[in-house]
């Protein structure tokens, strides 16, 4: 019997692959999947078909998987971090819906890049927390903009995907203006780059010092609420308890 499975990677470490994740990638005939994250489980897919694209290819990359899927082959789609979480998941769920493919799909969660990044930083989300993303490739800044602000009136502890690129270098240099105006400028930061994966580097600082660090679309920065602390090298928001 022929399926799909949306299968969420992991930030890149196999030790971060799940079980589950990987008995999928097993159990499958072909495996498709953007560059960088084939390359991340190329161990693991020896000897499978493998289907590899590019960035911005990801609708032919979901409807390849479905024809694929149409022709009674087991396929893995693979998406980084966790499916759902800026992943292939909803895309493959909505290309599927249009073209009335009956395919069983299965989306199989992922440890995502703000568990990770966090679970380095120490305890930063033990509170409430929002996770936005920078890119305005598919969603205005407008809107980008209204979340970020809303969120740190809210004291929300923040998590922060894509804060930079080439294309659009201001973009963080324009939501650390909205941070500054609705957060203390010593609110603790935590700035990871490729969490979990080779290369991985850490830093911590505080709000007003956050332009003075290099970003890109491989780094997570978390920026604190009212009650975040750094001791040492771990940033921990409390979660109420007394000790």
């Amino acid at each position: 019997m022929s399926w799909i499975k949306v299968v969420g990677i992991g930030p890149g470490s196999s030790e971060d692959l799940t079980f589950r994740a990987a008995k999928a990638l097993k159990d499958s005939d072909v495996v498709v999947g953007y560059t960088t994250y084939i390359n991340l489980i190329k161990p693991l897919i020896e000897g499978k078909m493998v289907i590899v694209s590019g960035m911005r290819d990801e609708v032919e990359r979901c409807r390849k998987a479905l024809e694929l899927a149409g022709k009674g082959l087991k396929v893995s789609l693979v998406s980084g971090g966790d499916p759902g979480v800026y992943g292939m998941a909803g895309l493959l769920l909505e290309v599927a819906l249009k073209g009335g493919a009956q395919t069983e799909i299965e989306v199989i969660p992922g440890v995502s890049a703000v568990n990770s990044a966090a679970a380095i930083l120490g305890a930063p989300l033990m509170q409430d927390f929002a996770v936005v993303s920078l890119s305005d490739h598919l969603v205005p800044w407008e809107v980008i903009e209204k979340r970020l602000s809303l969120a740190a009136q809210a004291d929300f502890v923040i998590a922060i995907y894509n804060p930079g690129s080439s294309e659009r270098p201001e973009n963080l240099s324009r939501a650390w203006e909205i941070l500054m105006r609705h957060k203390k400028p010593d609110t603790p930061v935590g700035i990871v780059r490729k969490a979990s994966r080779e290369g991985q580097s850490v830093a911590i600082t505080r709000l007003d010092k956050l332009p003075e660090y290099n970003v890109d679309m491989s780094t997570i920065v978390v920026v604190g609420g009212e009650s975040t602390f750094i001791s040492g090298r771990w940033i921990i928001t409390p979660r109420g308890y007394r000790v």
